[in-house]
């Protein structure tokens, strides 16, 4: 239960974190995002550590441990956030919702691989819908961007549907791959709250070193520093909300399985039509086409999260039926 309330705060933070970072790159670019948001997490986990009174935590993680955090940054909050920025920059964060589900089958993959866990009917069945539901509206604009006939989505917002898919479904390998990293590192370690801010700190440390590298292209920083004040206070909001979208990630990963929290974020699809409308009703598309799009993958990840026995429990299947639900491969 405490898991399954965790991802949800976690989806709700991550729903508004998608909407003040689309009014972010409306007038700024991807490397001033990523030059403020990335560094802000180290000192705000640093402070909810002292609040906690948790420190010590840190000097409890092994050299390995460390290594799987450290690789869960880079992906999750660099490569995973790039290309989460540059398609929100394209094509709004209504179009790439759905597609961005893809992250959900490299964890599921992976977490098949290392963690244990198994395939069933169920999973199957979400996967197929995760894959079917970006397909409803990716097939149409596709084509439609091909062959440059798209009209406009609004009289204010083009959206670019290559550029948009393509990092879409590229942020999906970061957000798919880094959860196992995590739960890798924290699945044994007992540390509970502790051990999930902690963590949640040496990814984003590690992640901050990996960024601050492009300081030395020449001019980055000065690049940085054109960043109007108005850019400048939503991409500071978008820091916030998802260093405590990452906060309830990272503690539900330390007392929940992979295959429990990764589903339940899928909510966040629907949170952030809310949002979106709410922040940037002239800047996204709100047709039907999306809405069936995004409410496919939503139930394909919802199946995700069920296991054999929750279902047969809930249901008074036929015992053919109960028997097929509990088929589980490998």
């Amino acid at each position: 239960m405490l898991g399954a309330f965790l991802s949800l705060m976690a989806a709700t933070m991550f729903a508004l974190n998608n909407a003040m970072t689309r009014r972010g790159v409306l007038t700024g670019t991807v490397a001033q995002g990523m030059a403020i948001t990335v560094p802000m997490g180290v000192p705000l986990f640093f402070i909810l550590l002292l609040v906690f009174g948790q420190v010590s935590a840190l000097t409890q993680f092994s050299g390995t441990t460390i290594l799987y955090l450290s690789i869960a940054g880079v992906l999750h909050f660099v490569w995973g956030r790039y290309c989460n920025y540059r398609a929100s920059k394209a094509i709004g964060t209504n179009l790439q919702g759905p597609a961005s589900q893809s992250d959900i089958i490299f964890t599921l993959a992976l977490a098949m691989w290392l963690l244990d866990e198994k395939l069933t009917p169920l999973r199957v069945l979400g996967i197929a819908l995760v894959v079917v539901g970006p397909l409803v509206t990716m097939v149409g604009d596709l084509r439609a961007a091909r062959d440059m006939q798209k009209p406009m989505e609004t009289e204010a917002f083009q959206p670019l549907y290559v550029e948009g898919y393509l990092f879409a479904v590229l942020s999906g390998t970061g957000y798919g791959l880094s959860p196992i990293f995590v739960r890798l590192a924290l699945r044994d370690t007992g540390m509970g709250i502790g051990g999930g801010l902690a963590g949640a700190l040496v990814s984003y440390v590690a992640a901050t070193l990996f960024v601050s590298l492009f300081a030395f292209i020449p001019g980055q920083i000065a690049h940085v520093r054109k960043l109007d004040p108005s850019t400048r206070n939503w991409f500071i909001g978008s820091g916030l909300t998802v260093m405590l979208s990452q906060m309830f990630r990272y503690l539900a990963l330390s007392v929940a399985p992979v295959s429990v929290v990764q589903p339940i974020q899928r909510l966040s699809l629907v949170f952030r039509f809310f949002f979106s409308y709410w922040f940037n009703r002239d800047h996204e598309v709100f047709s039907s086409k999306v809405w069936v799009s995004t409410v496919v993958a939503l139930v394909g990840a919802l199946l995700l999260s069920l296991s054999a026995e929750q279902v047969t429990a809930l249901l008074p299947l036929p015992d053919w039926l109960a028997t097929i639900v509990r088929i589980e491969w490998p």
